[in-house]
């Protein structure tokens, strides 16, 4: 009787399992990787920040996070070159230009405290004073903190051009810190898609400036982006050049040339990768090219340091919060400047500028170097990092 009651156990077992009624040759190997489902490039971009994040920013980790998963806010950047008039309906809204309503009368700040760094380590050796100032021509407005209404999209004036530029406003606060004036000849080494290119140009006190981008999609998109803002006269090749050389190589075409050079690195582009899977940083395929964005990074403010003429300044910046593309890239390009290529650079602090701009943006405390708005759901900007570099010799 035992006998038989294993015997019909194993005749079921058999039946159970479909594959043994299957013949030899027409089976095949199940395989992993494409019966089990891919986890999304936006849920492995969330699970790396869980684990990085909440060790670097700790207790404030939680509310950045709910404030990357919502809804971003925007800001308006005025179109000096349109005849559209905006400001009276923004300000009818309930608009402000977050830079004149808060800026001091002379529209002049003084950055104190100019830091060195070397050896890779951060301290202030001397304190010297750095007056930073903001062009009345850059117009930013946005709504007050925690309204979340959106801007209708710009239209265009009797000459085609529109009459502001839709972006995030803390992408405004590296061309503040870049502190362009009047005669200079400026940078953009990685301009596209082109919002702080057409900010940069809204100071109308650029003598040559020059937008460099390697991706040629993205450079289409810079193209269209001038196009639409800026009058063709301003387009002249001895006005502004489009370019699209690899910008880590940029030292074997000039060097020490440029009175400001704005390096806006690619990066993990910390809310991108968050909401949208199509080119996402995290999906699988770009393992490789995540894991080698310090080392592009470092290379590109390399590239911008020796492009700078001695007593200019570089901004270089970031829109993620990761400290390994941020401060230690700075940390290292100081020191290689100096090892490598005979270059004294000094870390500029910018702590005025964030005091100024406090009640708009919020920003992360105490980091040693540059600094970084971080997203809060009352005031749903950035990520965005920024560091000012004075090149000395």
């Amino acid at each position: 009787m035992m006998a038989m009651c294993l015997e019909s156990r194993l005749l079921l077992r058999k039946v159970n399992d479909l594959r043994s009624l299957t013949p030899r040759r027409n089976r095949v190997k199940l395989k992993w990787a494409t019966t089990q489902p891919k986890q999304a490039p936006t849920r492995v971009a969330l699970q790396h920040f869980d684990a990085n994040y909440s060790i670097q920013l700790g207790p404030l980790w939680p509310s950045v996070r709910v404030a990357l998963l919502c809804q971003q806010k925007y800001g308006a950047l005025i179109n000096n070159f349109s005849l559209d008039d905006a400001l009276t309906e923004f300000r009818a809204q309930g608009c402000t230009d977050f830079i004149s309503d808060r800026a001091q009368p002379c529209s002049e700040l003084k950055c104190e405290g100019t830091s060195e760094v070397s050896q890779g380590e951060s301290d202030v050796d001397s304190q010297q004073v750095s007056p930073l100032r903001l062009s009345s021509n850059i117009k930013c407005f946005v709504f007050p903190r925690g309204d979340v209404t959106r801007f209708r999209p710009a239209r265009p004036d009797m000459c085609g051009l529109l009459g502001y530029y839709l972006m995030d406003a803390a992408s405004v606060l590296p061309c503040l810190a870049l502190d362009v004036r009047e005669g200079h000849n400026v940078l953009d080494l990685c301009a596209a898609p082109g919002g702080k290119t057409l900010t940069l140009l809204q100071t109308q006190a650029i003598r040559f400036l020059c937008a460099n981008d390697t991706s040629a999609s993205r450079r289409l998109r810079l193209r269209k982006v001038l196009q639409s803002y800026v009058p063709r006269e301003l387009l002249t090749d001895d006005q502004l050049s489009i370019t699209s050389f690899d910008g880590t190589m940029w030292h074997e075409i000039e060097r020490s040339t440029f009175d400001r050079v704005l390096v806006d690195v690619p990066c993990t582009t910390d809310r991108h990768s968050l909401m949208e899977d199509d080119n996402n940083i995290f999906s699988r395929s770009r393992v490789s090219e995540r894991r080698m964005l310090p080392q592009l990074q470092l290379q590109l403010l390399l590239a911008a340091i020796e492009a700078t003429c001695p007593g200019g300044e570089i901004v270089y910046s970031t829109c993620t919060l990761s400290q390994k593309q941020n401060q230690s890239v700075i940390e290292q390009a100081v020191c290689q400047a100096q090892e490598n290529h005979g270059i004294h650079v000094q870390v500029v602090n910018l702590r005025p500028l964030t005091e100024m701009f406090g009640n708009t943006f919020h920003f992360a405390p105490d980091l040693q170097l540059g600094e970084m708005v971080i997203p809060h759901l009352a005031a749903n900007f950035g990520p965005i990092y920024m560091c000012k570099l004075r090149r000395l010799t």
